[in-house]
């Protein structure tokens, strides 16, 4: 989502006839999209804003901005006053305005006619063969550890026809792969169902409904979607993992495996339902890679608690996960009622027992790849190597030519490592 929203930052950028620069000092307008899900990612914020405000000693007309999730949540301003030779401060979804405020701040600066709504924004892809499509913004689920619903507001819904214009473009400009952005992006909504075909298989979910769309768009091949939640994966969008441009992959976040700490995260589900869930999913698709998120030492997590959560990562068998230690977060429900007090040293020691199981589970899956056929979208070469994701998002490496950048091959697996496999050309 952050990537996104800054190449939609990007666009604004450039229709004001900016172009960017790798030098800092060059710049006469730095803007920050920042991150609020975790504590070190705001700390990084504050860092990198006082070593511009050096910057802007010596360019007293450089423009210094922070947008993204620590505006989005600063509701008492008092984020805002840590950061006092920042320029802008704005949430995502204000950036429209932002061709007003640069040419209030620098007249130099000429403004553009501004957008009714940023998702509206054709962002400035950085990839000319893989491209990530926001299809809704925000939450309204209130998980109490999460920030989200303060920072990005409640969930708002994109409309299909939108959509489907975007990847229409995406396809007829050769894009291999579109990814579908939002914070609960199986809980999609259609503010105009009236767009959705009257061919469309899928009656109940407006979420499995878009998928079936957008797989009729011809000219892409690989369609992926983050982040799911575990509530919201109905069996018609069970079935819309099979579909024909599906990618083999599900980010599936569960967070912990115990049901007490399930409950206090505010999860709206058990350790029971997420594992019949897993068993069905894998059911309908079997060789499918599923990815989750987990917390350890939240409020009040126990020794006993967090052996759960070890088991049930056992029992799911997952392909990778990604573990975080649990941080406050100013406005949530956790910071108002829960302590935090696990310690930080019992943290890093979870985390770090749930790295190693993680890195042993996924270099045993991974040894099954060996002598299999994989899907691979190159992204990168390095003197005689190419680089690219699989269908099941896993990195693999080949000897190939720098002209296969942007094109699916399919490759033998030879070796396999934790976090790469190997392949040859078929």
């Amino acid at each position: 989502m952050n990537k996104n929203d800054s190449e939609r930052l990007e666009t604004i950028l450039n229709n004001m006839g900016l172009q960017s620069t790798n030098k800092p000092e060059q710049a006469s307008v730095i803007l920050l999209n920042s991150c609020s899900v975790r504590e070190s990612a705001e700390s990084r914020v504050y860092g990198q804003t006082h070593n511009l405000a050096k910057l802007k000693k010596h360019n007293p007309d450089l423009i210094i901005g922070v947008t993204g999730c620590m505006p989005g949540r600063d509701k008492d301003g008092k984020l805002r006053k840590k950061l006092p030779w920042v320029d802008l401060f704005f949430p995502n979804e204000e950036m429209i305005h932002l061709p007003q405020w640069l040419s209030e701040l620098n007249p130099d600066l000429r403004p553009t006619d501004l957008a009714e709504d940023y998702l509206s924004l054709r962002p400035n892809y950085h990839s000319a063969w893989q491209a990530f499509v926001s299809i809704k913004t925000g939450c309204d689920l209130f998980c109490t550890y999460c920030v989200v619903p303060y920072a990005r507001g409640v969930a708002g819904d994109r409309a299909v026809k939108s959509i489907l214009a975007e990847v229409n473009d995406l396809a007829k400009r050769g894009y291999k792969e579109v990814t579908l952005l939002g914070q609960i992006t199986n809980h999609y909504q259609a503010p105009d169902p009236e767009s959705f075909s009257k061919d469309n298989p899928y009656k109940k979910s407006d979420f499995a409904k878009l998928l079936w769309e957008v797989n009729q768009i011809s000219g892409f091949e690989r369609l992926g979607w983050v982040a799911a939640h575990p509530i919201y994966m109905t069996d018609e969008v069970i079935d819309a993992l099979t579909l024909p441009k599906q990618i083999n992959y599900l980010h599936l976040p569960i967070q912990s495996g115990n049901n007490e700490i399930l409950q206090k995260m505010n999860r709206r589900h058990d350790r029971e339902f997420y594992l019949a869930l897993i068993k069905k999913i894998r059911a309908k698709r079997p060789c499918i890679a599923i990815a989750t998120d987990i917390i350890v030492g939240f409020c009040g997590e126990t020794e006993a608690q967090f052996q759960d959560t070890l088991s049930l990562y056992k029992e799911c068998d997952f392909d990778i996960a990604y573990p975080a230690q649990y941080s406050t977060r100013s406005g949530t429900v956790a910071a108002k009622q829960f302590m935090d007090d696990v310690p930080r040293a019992e943290k890093r020691r979870r985390w770090q027992v749930l790295q190693d199981l993680m890195e042993e589970v996924t270099w045993c899956k991974n040894q099954a790849y060996i002598g299999k056929k994989v899907s691979v979208l190159v992204d990168k070469y390095k003197d005689g190597w190419c680089f690219g994701n699989s269908s099941e998002m896993k990195l693999v490496k080949f000897k190939g030519e720098e002209a296969l950048i942007g094109i699916i091959v399919e490759l033998e697996v030879c070796k396999a490592d934790t976090w790469l496999l190997w392949g040859r050309m078929l």
